[in-house]
């Protein structure tokens, strides 16, 4: 076994070196006060649409949850406050249940400005606030009110040459001339099961469609979705609050029954007459995605039929009124999604992304379907496409072509045959965004105990400024304890197929010679994930907690696990919870070999599809996991939605045996050792209702076990009391069924 492991290490900044030797350990309460260990890295930033300057939400110094608008001036290099959110509204935040649903489903949380849009010119910025919309002008720093109505405006943005503002009220697509001031209602049967222009829950929630309208880029058009709501069970939700029971009447697509119906149709602007589009005779299909082409008449869109093993790209001519399918993508087991269209300038281009060949790469095609050639190759994945320069006919994405661990820009001829170049840094992971103008990009870098930093670069990987350097001084809040922090150790393991697995391990800074140290398994190990990366989680400081408290922490990505290739995560296809238990046994069979760690006293944990991991591991594999703790957990994929589920499993109708196979029920009685259940009470996401039939049977079966329950919280158990509460229970359960003295 030893000869198929490969160990390494990566080198932590040399800022550590300098701490002194006495320095702090962490606490939990300090782990989750506000500002974070982390600092204040700004979030959400763009380029204006002239490149001139770089915008971000960052929080006030007195109220970090409270996001103001600042930029980076490029023309006078200075950063500044650009709109105080205060000044546009300071009140509490009134927001409907849509608003709230569509927060929770992008991970927004805060107050302030938490969105914000800029006009095609520049000259002006549009903020949602309090179920009303805000035009900000630039030169004169003055905002106005653009709604004031007691209904709610939402998914508001200008349109392409930002003569008009668009939004949903009320279930219905509306816009605003902005030299007029006249608002012009767009569609008029909305309402009630009827909802126009707006993404149902599982475009939301399982597709990242977060919209159901799209300009054309002349604003003559828009396209949009209206969806009818009543094919799909009504079902009674709770949400168990410390004083009130809150129940909601919601429409939810339980895997296996009805979805939305679904129309896609193109009204005018000026008469607004609806022209539908001819979907086919299969109603039963999803709108994954929709794009206007160059040429302003025609819209693109990809259907995806229900098992999400057929993708067409389809091609609508608004004037003739005829439409073609411009390439079609087929899987045997499913059909990941993907933003990475790009339609070029030359209107006879676009660049696509598909996994055929079994990694994701970019390809070009022509606007008549024919494929011009595959721009990248190898067995590594293209992320996203950041951007296309055509002037000088190069490509910029994001990928994993030096390591799975890290995510790189690189370059790549367009046209011409060519190796992809990578042009940020090693030993860091980035997240960037391209200028319009492809001159410039903003680079959110960071490594495992290292907290992002943020710099503008020129699209060679040239430094031009700090927008936040985050330096580890002796004023950052991370400074104090950084001699404590332990360096993780990174490295590989063989899955049974032969495929190469990534572990990480973080342990305590001195190890005893002779002394078995617990281990605690953190695991997610489902779909459109990973953990094992050279990158800033504010969730490493815990793991740097539990390893300052004696504890050996390991997390490895098993098959199924994201960024890796189709091969790498199609095993799970029609059962889930097999392969992910075989290939954490295979993570523990390697700890058993390291001298240090105590095979008595290996746990696991994890949250949310790591919480049904770690109940599997816990009822199938109890002789390698002695105690464990389950967050939040999937129980029985029959109550979580169709387009997730269905992804993974297929229908109910014809894989039955897979259903019951990857529900925890059938192997419950294999529990042995401690385990712990925690769930929020108003998880929206994960219902409670998952917990709830756990309980119901482990009682049933006389089998023991913990269960710690939040009111009011959601999937995420935000909150700094939740939280510190949350990780202390954690903590305090492994410290007392494996015998550790807390420290």
């Amino acid at each position: 076994m030893h000869s198929r492991i490969k160990h390494y290490t990566i080198a932590l900044p040399l800022a550590l070196a300098s701490v002194a030797a006495n320095a702090e350990q962490l606490t939990l309460e300090r782990l989750f006060d506000d500002p974070s260990l982390s600092g204040k890295a700004p979030v959400k930033l763009q380029f204006s649409p002239d490149g001139s300057r770089v915008t971000y939400l960052q929080g006030k110094k007195e109220d970090y949850n409270r996001y103001d608008l600042w930029e980076y001036n490029l023309k006078d290099n200075t950063n500044r406050l650009l709109v105080d959110s205060a000044a546009l509204f300071s009140g509490p935040e009134n927001l409907s249940d849509e608003e709230k649903a569509r927060r929770e489903r992008q991970r927004i949380f805060g107050r302030g400005i938490l969105e914000y849009k800029w006009s095609k010119d520049g000259k002006a910025l549009l903020f949602p606030l309090n179920g009303d919309l805000y035009y900000y002008e630039i030169a004169s720093g003055k905002s106005k009110k653009l709604t004031e109505t007691e209904a709610f405006e939402t998914d508001a943005r200008f349109s392409p040459k930002g003569n008009f503002v668009s939004f949903i009220r009320e279930q219905n697509l509306y816009t605003i001339n902005l030299k007029s001031g006249k608002e012009t209602q767009l569609t008029k049967d909305g309402g009630g099961v009827i909802k126009n222009g707006m993404a149902e829950f599982v475009a939301q929630e399982e597709m990242s469609r977060m919209t159901g309208y799209w300009w054309s880029g002349d604003e003559q058009q828009i396209a949009f979705t209206r969806i009818d709501e009543s094919p799909v069970q009504e079902a009674i939700r709770n949400e168990i609050y410390a004083e009130e029971v809150k129940l909601f009447n919601q429409r939810y697509p339980y895997t296996g029954t009805a979805n939305v119906e679904i129309e896609l149709g193109v009204v005018k602007i000026n008469d607004q007459k609806v022209d539908w589009i001819d979907l086919g005779e299969d109603k039963d299909i999803y709108i994954a995605r929709a794009n206007w082409l160059k040429d302003n008449k025609t819209l693109s869109y990809q259907w995806q039929n229900r098992s999400q093993q057929k993708l067409e790209l389809r091609f609508y001519d608004t004037k003739s009124k005829k439409q073609q399918v411009a390439l079609t993508e087929t899987s045997d087991t499913w059909i990941n999604l993907h933003f990475d269209l790009k339609f070029l300038k030359d209107k006879k281009h676009f660049v696509w992304a598909s996994e055929r060949d079994g990694f994701k790469h970019l390809y070009l095609y022509r606007t008549n379907g024919q494929l011009v050639r595959q721009i990248t190759k190898g067995d590594w994945i293209v992320e996203s496409l950041q951007g296309v320069d055509e002037k000088k006919g190069i490509v910029y994405f994001s990928g994993r072509k030096d390591t799975p661990l890290e995510s790189h820009l690189y370059s790549v001829p367009l046209f011409k045959d060519g190796e992809a170049k990578r042009i940020t840094e090693k030993g860091s992971y980035h997240s960037v965004v391209l200028a319009q103008d492809n001159r410039t990009f903003i680079d959110k870098s960071s490594s495992v105990n290292r907290p992002p930093a943020v710099a503008l670069r020129k699209v060679n990987g040239d430094f031009v400024t700090w927008l936040e350097e985050n330096a580890l001084n002796n004023d950052h809040p991370l400074t104090p304890y950084l001699s404590n922090l332990a360096t993780p150790e990174y490295g590989t393991l063989k899955a049974e197929d032969g495929q190469t697995m990534y572990y990480r391990l973080f342990k305590p800074a001195k190890l005893e010679d002779g002394k078995k140290y617990p281990v605690i398994v953190n695991v997610y190990g489902g779909p459109h994930a990973q953990r094992v990366t050279n990158s800033w989680r504010s969730k490493n400081l815990y793991f740097q907690y539990l390893a300052q408290q004696g504890y050996v922490i390991f997390q490895l990505d098993n098959r199924g696990s994201y960024n890796r290739g189709k091969k790498f995560e199609d095993p799970i296809y029609k059962h889930l919870g097999v392969v992910e238990v075989a290939d954490q046994i295979k993570g523990v069979e390697f700890l058993r070999t390291l001298e240090y760690v105590d095979p008595e006293r290996i746990g696991i944990y994890g949250h949310s599809y790591g919480g049904y991991m770690a109940l599997m591991t816990m009822f199938k594999a109890g002789d390698y996991f002695k105690a464990g703790v389950s967050g939040a957990p999937v129980t029985d994929w029959a109550l979580y939605d169709t387009h997730y589920t269905e992804r993974y499993l297929g229908h109910p109708d014809t894989n039955a045996k897979g259903y019951e196979q990857s529900a925890v029920f059938p192997f419950a009685d294999g529990l042995k050792g401690p385990l712990m259940i925690y769930h929020g009470m108003a998880d929206d996401n994960v219902l409670f209702t998952h917990a709830t039939k756990l309980f119901k049977q482990l009682q049933d079966e006389a089998k023991p076990f913990e269960m710690m329950t939040y009111p009011g919280s959601k999937h995420s158990l935000r909150g700094k009391k939740v939280q510190t509460h949350l990780h202390q229970t954690i903590t305090d359960f492994f410290n007392r069924h494996f015998d550790v003295e807390p420290k």
